[in-house]
């Protein structure tokens, strides 16, 4: 039983050195030194090493011009071109450092430059852990690779990750653009840069601001969130995601997306849109409204799909699918809208209804058009089956105008002048100064003109074989006050911007709004790393050496 307690106590006591062994430092081992020599007064217990010194220490070799050599303590002291180099990965320059083998860091400063396969770094002073692979630096630096360069007060270098990061100012200088952050990851092989905090990005086509954000440098791509926004001359389209693409100068955006034109001084809103700057066109959906000054008032038109096109001054708006538009004193309904603002015409196309004052105005098409000097709504054209009613001021019945066509003119936004043409029939309650029924005039003709005030009817006038009367209100039964094909859609009245959208609209709107404002109330953290980067030199492997391959042809 002794004998293999011994045994036992003899393998404990063997592990247990070999463990010491293996967590001792390893030492620093000199390979070259033209000269060798030991001045206690110019290095107390230092070996002067002089011309050529090269130096090993665990995969780090070190060469300068003449050290300082401190065996006992495992470290050493660099002067005159001194090069740390580990592996193929990163070469430390310097006019002087320090390296510690016990602690594996080294210190370098004088012109201090730090290469890798991917960009260099020139600063004062840098600092290198080989413990945790991390460089870092506390003076202005410099990092240049191929297509960007960044200047930093201060920095960190994830050697493993080829990742540098700055948690103080930091410029990114590329050909077409300049980023400005407080906190950015910067990936020197991929270009891959992560923007946490204030952060813009400026250049001759565009301005770009966000809080979180990760922008390609190599491929101009960008994913922007928080806060963001992309200002042009003209347009302002923000988001709360903003896909970004500078090379075709395209951009779509995810929820609470506005799009502000300054120039013709309008507004889309939706909570999808994509952007499509160099054909000066746009296609906003879910929930999408536009709204547009006119005549001194805000027209918000709404429909599932809308589509601008077109540069300032000849662009056309596209409306789609359950087309609703308001105005104060002017709403509609539509299957489609196409609107042109080079010759300001609008039209609504597709069971086609028209409401401005009290009047509700229905035909197969309609044109309305504006007068691009004045910034008016000018006229209105309604061809085919043209009916116009409205309610008799106090009574139940309906005034009612039916034609082939309608040609209007608007005073002040309201329709003044009205001529209506071809097979027209009218049913019109007439009243006098007192608001007394005199009677129903009931007649066809060849045309009819009205003038209306206020949008009540102030006189009318009837051209070419017409046929009618005056009723007495007794002597017109009810089945012969009403024209053949009317339909009254007062309930269906559009009476504030509000009604533009359907319960499906609004509850859709309140769901992304709703995840907008959590999304928001959440604490912003820097955003999260992608597969692309982190698998980056997987999938863009380095070509081998010629002399390599060769070699393997040979095989």
């Amino acid at each position: 039983m002794k004998k293999l307690l011994f045994f036992i106590f003899c393998c404990l006591l063997l592990l247990n050195s070999q463990n010491i062994l293996a967590q001792a430092p390893k030492k620093i081992i000199v390979e070259n030194s033209d000269f060798v020599d030991v001045n206690e007064t110019v290095a107390p217990g230092a070996t002067l090493l002089t011309g050529n010194v090269k130096v090993n220490h665990d995969g780090v070799v070190l060469t300068c011009n003449k050290a300082y050599f401190f065996q006992k303590e495992n470290y050493l002291k660099a002067f005159g071109n001194v090069q740390l180099v580990q592996g193929d990965t990163l070469f430390l320059n310097s006019k002087y450092a320090e390296y510690n083998g016990n602690v594996k860091k080294a210190f370098a400063t004088g012109d201090a430059v730090m290469s890798s396969p991917d960009a260099t770094l020139a600063t004062d002073t840098i600092n290198f852990d080989r413990n945790v692979q991390e460089v870092f630096y506390n003076t202005q630096g410099t990092i240049v690779n191929k297509d960007n360069t960044l200047v930093s007060k201060a920095g960190r270098y994830y050697v493993a990750q080829k990742k540098f990061q700055f948690l103080t100012a930091v410029t990114i200088t590329n050909p077409k653009y300049v980023i400005k952050s407080n906190h950015l990851d910067y990936y020197s092989n991929s270009g891959h840069s992560y923007l946490f905090g204030p952060s813009t990005i400026t250049s001759k086509a565009n301005y770009i601001y966000t809080e979180k954000g990760f922008y390609d440098t190599k491929k101009n791509l960008a994913h922007f969130l928080r806060k963001s926004y992309i200002k042009y001359d003209d347009r302002l389209i923000e988001g709360d995601s903003l896909y970004y693409n500078r090379n075709t100068e395209f951009a779509s955006a995810t929820r609470n997306v506005k799009i502000t034109d300054s120039v013709n001084r309008g507004i889309v809103k939706g909570h999808y849109a994509e952007v499509f700057k160099l054909k000066d066109s746009m296609y906003v959906t879910k929930r999408a409204v536009a709204v547009n000054f006119v005549d001194n008032d805000s027209v918000y038109i709404h429909g599932k799909k809308l589509m601008v096109t077109g540069k300032e001054g000849d662009r056309v708006i596209r409306a789609f699918n359950n087309v609703r538009f308001y105005k104060t004193d002017m709403s509609g309904k539509c299957d489609s809208l196409h609107s042109n603002t080079k010759i300001a015409l609008t039209k609504l196309i597709g069971k086609p209804i028209l409401w401005n004052g009290e009047s509700q105005i229905t035909g197969d098409l309609m044109h309305l058009i504006g007068d691009n000097v004045t910034n008016k709504i000018d006229s209105l054209k309604v061809l085919n089956n043209t009916f116009l009613v409205s309610r008799d001021t106090l009574g139940t019945g309906f005034n009612q105008v039916k034609g082939i066509n309608l040609f209007g003119k608007f005073k002040e936004g309201k329709l003044h002048d009205v001529d209506v043409i071809k097979n027209t029939e009218v049913i019109y309650y007439m009243r006098n100064d007192a608001n007394e029924l005199i009677g129903i005039n009931k007649n066809v003709s060849s045309k009819i003109n009205m003038i209306l005030e206020n949008n009540a009817v102030e006189t009318i006038t009837f051209f070419n074989n017409v046929d009618g009367d005056i009723y007495p209100e007794i002597d017109l039964p009810e089945n012969a006050r009403k024209l053949k094909g009317l339909v009254w859609r007062g309930d269906e009245r559009i009476k504030s911007k509000d009604d533009i959208f359907s319960a499906e609209d609004n509850e859709l709107n309140d769901k992304l709004v709703k995840q907008g404002k959590a999304e928001e109330a959440k604490e912003n953290v820097p955003m999260k790393i992608r597969k692309e980067t982190l698998n980056y030199d997987k999938k863009n492997p380095k070509p081998k050496p010629k002399s390599e391959t060769k070699e393997k042809e040979k095989k």
